[in-house]
C-alpha cells in the first residue's frame, strides 16, 4: 500500500471516529443556530474534519524508521518556487509531469480546503485566510524541522520557506472559491428562523434516536472504563478487570440511570433536546407518562440487559421494534410515544399538543 493512500485511510478513519464523538453536539448546535440540519452542511463539516486529520498525515505519515533517515537542512531562499519552475520547464521532458511542478502544485491545492473552509463554515475573510493558512504552514515546517518535535533526533524533510509561500496561496485561493457560496449560507451566525417552530417528521424522530443511542453508548462506555480504573487502581480486582462484568454492568446502570432521571425531570432524552423535539398531551400523569416514555426509548430498553439471561436478546428485539415504530407511528412517536399515551411536538411551541384518538 503507498504512502498516499495509507495516509487518506488514516485521516479517513481518524475524521469518522472524531466525527462520531462530535455527532450529538453538532446536531444541538446546528438546531439552535439554524433551526435544522443541513444535509450540506453536514457534509461540509465532515469534509472538514476529514482535511484537518489530512494535513498532518500528509505532511508526516509514513514515518520513517530511525536507523533509515537522513538528515536534511533547511532551504530559506523564498525564491525556491521561481527556481522549481525554472527546472520544470528548461529541463528535459514533460514541463506538466516534472516532480518540482506537482510538488509545487500539490503545496498550493492542500491548503486550498482549508481556506475554503474558514469563509464558508467560520464566514472568515481572506485575510484571516492568509493568517492562518501561514500559521499552519509554519506549524507543519517546524515539525518537521525539529524532528517531529523531539521524535528524531534530526529534521528528515526539508523545511522550505517555499513550502509557506505555496501553503499560504493556496489558502488564499480557497477563501476567494469560496465566493461562489452565497453569502447567506457562510459563517456561523444564527438563522433569523432558528427559532421557530419547524415540522415533526419521522426522519427527525430517527435523527433524535440516533443521538439517544450515541450519547448512551459514550455514558455507557465511559462508565465502564472508570468502573475498570477503580476496580484495577482501587481495589486491586484483577480479575473482574479480566471478566468485565462488573464494569459492563455499571456502565449500563449509570446510562439507563442518567436517562431515568433526566426524562423525568425534563420529559425529554438527550436526542430531544438535541433536534429539538419534546413528547406531551398525555393524559396520564406526568411523571407515569414520563417513566413510561423512558421504559420505551434507549434507557428502558438499554436496562434491559441489566436483568440477564433471555433480557439481553428482548432487549435487541426491542430496539428493532423501535426502530420499525418510528416509520409506522404518526409523527414517528414511536415505542416511547405508544406506552405513554403522548404524541411527538416541537420543543419551541409553547402550547401543549392534546392527545389524539
Amino acid at each position: 500500500m503507498s504512502g498516499q493512500v495509507l495516509s487518506a485511510l488514516f485521516a479517513i478513519g481518524l475524521g469518522g471516529i472524531v466525527g462520531v464523538l462530535l455527532f450529538v453536539p453538532f446536531v444541538a448546535i446546528s438546531y439552535r443556530r439554524r433551526g435544522r440540519l443541513g444535509f450540506g452542511r453536514f457534509v461540509l463539516w465532515a469534509g472538514a474534519l476529514v482535511y484537518f486529520w489530512a494535513i498532518w498525515t500528509y505532511t508526516l505519515l509514513p514515518l520513517p524508521d530511525p536507523e533509515s533517515i537522513r538528515c536534511v537542512g533547511m532551504i530559506t531562499d523564498p525564491m525556491s518556487v521561481v527556481h522549481d519552475l525554472q527546472k520544470a520547464f528548461t529541463e528535459p521532458g514533460d514541463p506538466l509531469r516534472h516532480p518540482a511542478l506537482l510538488q509545487l502544485v500539490f503545496n498550493v491545492l492542500l491548503f486550498v480546503p482549508l481556506g475554503f473552509f474558514l469563509r464558508v463554515l467560520g464566514g472568515r475573510g481572506i485575510l484571516t485566510a492568509l493568517a492562518v493558512g501561514l500559521g499552519t504552514s509554519l506549524f507543519v515546517e517546524f515539525t518537521q524541522l525539529t524532528g517531529v518535535w523531539g521524535l528524531y533526533p534530526c529534521a528528515y524533510r526539508f523545511f522550505d520557506v517555499g513550502d509557506l509561500l505555496t501553503n499560504t496561496t493556496g489558502a488564499a485561493i480557497g477563501a476567494l472559491l469560496a465566493l461562489v457560496v452565497p453569502a447567506s449560507r457562510r459563517g456561523m451566525r444564527v438563522s433569523p428562523d432558528a427559532g421557530a417552530p419547524r415540522p415533526v417528521t419521522r426522519g427527525r424522530r430517527a435523527l433524535a434516536m440516533l443521538c439517544d443511542g450515541l450519547a448512551f453508548g459514550f455514558v455507557q462506555f465511559g462508565g465502564s472504563i472508570a468502573t475498570q480504573i477503580w476496580l484495577q487502581y482501587g481495589v486491586g480486582d484483577r480479575q473482574a478487570v479480566l471478566d468485565g462484568v462488573v464494569a459492563s454492568f455499571a456502565g449500563t446502570a449509570l446510562a439507563a440511570g442518567a436517562w431515568l432521571l433526566l426524562i423525568l425531570a425534563t420529559g425529554r432524552s438527550v436526542g430531544d433536546f438535541a433536534v429539538q423535539l419534546r413528547y406531551d398531551g398525555s393524559r396520564l400523569p406526568v411523571p407515569l407518562a414520563r417513566a413510561l416514555r423512558w421504559t420505551g426509548g434507549i434507557g428502558g430498553v438499554g436496562a434491559l440487559p441489566l436483568l440477564g439471561g433471555v433480557f439481553d436478546a428482548i432487549s435487541s428485539a426491542l430496539i428493532l421494534i423501535a426502530v420499525i415504530l418510528v416509520f409506522t407511528t404518526r409523527l414517528g412517536r414511536g415505542l416511547p410515544g405508544l406506552l405513554s399515551g403522548q404524541e411527538l411536538a416541537d420543543a419551541r411551541t409553547e402550547a401543549a399538543v392534546a392527545s389524539r384518538p
